[in-house]
């Protein structure tokens, strides 16, 4: 248990960075449908995506995706606090959010899976 607290391994920070390189590709080319295999299994179950939140996702269009600060949480989960520029394909309008990730080691799978679910683009409206 100490160990998770820590942070994660070193074999753990390379597939996270794997995870999250191929994560920040699938969103930055606003292929939310991929992007969503990276979401933790237990998440997705809990909070399914609607057809409107589909449909939703489907008219933005992320123009950029900026790391701002990383930490370990006190249960060895990895949180991630990501700036995103958003254009709204109709309007052509851009607006920036601020998102936060938390990345959750599965021993059992053994990999990482996002645990917040897809980044919520319209905070606020």
């Amino acid at each position: 248990m100490a160990a998770q607290a820590a942070g994660p391994s070193r074999g753990q920070r390379n597939k996270l960075a794997q995870t999250q390189d191929a994560y920040v590709a699938a969103v930055r080319w606003s292929d939310f449908e991929a992007a969503e295999g990276f979401i933790d299994p237990e998440y997705r179950q809990a909070h399914p995506l609607t057809d409107l939140q589909r449909e939703r996702y489907r008219q933005v269009q992320v123009s950029n995706y900026r790391e701002r600060s990383t930490g370990v949480a006190a249960d060895g989960a990895v949180e991630r606090r990501v700036e995103m520029g958003v254009v709204n394909r109709n309007t052509l309008a851009e607006r920036t959010v601020m998102v936060t990730e938390r990345w959750r080691w599965d021993a059992e799978a053994k990999r990482w899976w996002q645990a917040q679910g897809l980044p919520d683009l319209w905070q606020g409206q």
